[in-house]
């Protein structure tokens, strides 16, 4: 034979026809539920990837890959830190910046972060300049004193384009004592990135505009810059804090909004966890199908062993069998994950006209369809969880068909 004899028997078992009704019931129970277990994982997995790399593109379309700032108040030698950061092959824009809280007032009060830019440069490091949805960024003119709001601050403040806002920042000592600064400020134009703590919290003003306001010269808070691989951003830093010499302050979005990606990565692994205890269920099925086919195939066991199968060679029969169920019930998983990942959006749509219901509403969710990134890595370990569980449900039925006795198990045949 060209297939060792309990590999052989094994599969010989898969396609048997059986006796009892119910073991068949318990084996096809256990393959659907791996199945079952390993379709639902698969588009779980991959919507939650979708929705991850959705805000993850949404804020760093609005935020920097990386920063320099001065290690202190102000970058005085911005300009030349520009330069040297347009120069490197690896950056594809670069562009200073001016940070500061500050405390609006429309017809309601609201903290905001204001954010001082240079409007022509401000397309080669963010998307801000995309997002416009009334008025434009080059309304920013320098001595204007325009600013430009979040949709979601905006009606907060109750304000719109033409309308004034008072920006009040720190409090400056004076003869008289601390008087806050304050300036008043011509609504321009109003943004919509997609991502509430920007819509909510980020107002935009001219660079000059914010250094005449807050009184620091020509001096920056840093300089933004955008990579043409952003995986590589702290590399990236370095190598321009070494170029530039003196002490700097670096930054990259993977520190900045760490806290956020690590609870989208804990949010995605205890969702895993939990449904997987859907192929869980499916191998105490698989378990219980194999303890009742060991039970239903006693006499055969003994007539196997008195042909002369060791008793590692009965367990590799009823391993080889379940572990049969398992690939099945897996490659049926990943077909029907692959199906119902790549159908999701027409589905839904599908549900959504025949009960008259929006599942996705656009102004909860911010998207218009449903963002799917399916990962390979994702499919590839789900299928191993499913076949490492599958195998190990087989254990203790071939521990148990090997321990069988020929003698008792023939003595009433």
């Amino acid at each position: 034979m060209l297939r060792p004899i309990p590999a052989a028997i094994g599969l010989r078992y898969l396609r048997a026809k059986r006796r009892n009704g119910f073991i068949s019931f318990i084996s096809l129970a256990s393959i659907l539920g791996i199945a079952i277990g390993v379709t639902v994982l698969i588009t779980t997995l991959a919507v939650m990837s979708g929705f991850q790399k959705e805000i993850r593109d949404r804020m760093l379309g609005m935020v920097a890959h990386a920063t320099i700032s001065a290690d202190g108040d102000t970058l005085s030698n911005w300009q030349r830190a520009v330069d040297v950061a347009r120069e490197d092959p690896r950056v594809a824009g670069a562009a200073p910046y001016v940070d500061t809280q500050a405390l609006l007032r429309g017809r309601r009060n609201e903290p905001a972060a204001v954010r001082a830019i240079v409007p022509e440069d401000e397309a080669q490091v963010s998307d801000l300049t995309t997002s416009m949805v009334i008025g434009k960024l080059e309304d920013l003119q320098p001595g204007t004193f325009n600013i430009v709001l979040g949709r979601e601050l905006a009606l907060w403040l109750g304000v719109g384009v033409g309308d004034s806002v008072i920006v009040t920042t720190d409090f400056q000592v004076t003869p008289m004592g601390a008087v806050p600064q304050l300036k008043r400020f011509t609504v321009s134009g109003i943004f919509e990135a997609g991502y509430q703590d920007f819509d909510r919290r980020l107002a935009v003003v001219n660079l000059s505009d914010a250094q005449r306001l807050l009184r620091i010269g020509d001096g920056v808070t840093g300089v933004r810059l955008k990579l043409h691989d952003m995986d590589r951003a702290q590399q990236v830093t370095r190598d321009l804090v070494h170029k530039l010499g003196g002490v700097y302050r670096v930054s990259d979005w993977s520190i900045e909004n760490a806290n956020m990606f690590r609870a989208l990565k804990l949010e995605k692994t205890m969702i895993g966890i939990l449904l997987s205890l859907i192929i869980v269920m499916g191998s105490f099925n698989l378990v219980a199908s194999q303890v009742s086919l060991v039970t239903d195939k006693q006499a055969d066991i003994a007539i196997l062993r008195t042909l002369g199968l060791t008793p590692g060679g009965v367990m590799q029969v009823f391993m080889v069998q379940g572990t049969m169920i398992g690939v099945i019930g897996t490659i049926l998983g990943i077909t029907g994950g692959l199906l119902l990942t790549f159908n999701l959006e027409h589905i839904l749509g599908a549900i959504e006209r025949v009960f008259g219901v929006v599942l996705m509403p656009e102004d909860v969710y911010y998207v218009t369809g449903l963002p799917i990134d399916l990962q390979v890595s994702d499919v590839v370990m789900i299928a191993s969880v499913a076949l490492v569980m599958a195998f190990v449900a087989t254990i203790y039925p071939a521990l148990r068909a090997a321990r069988t006795a020929p003698a008792e198990a023939l003595r009433y045949e």
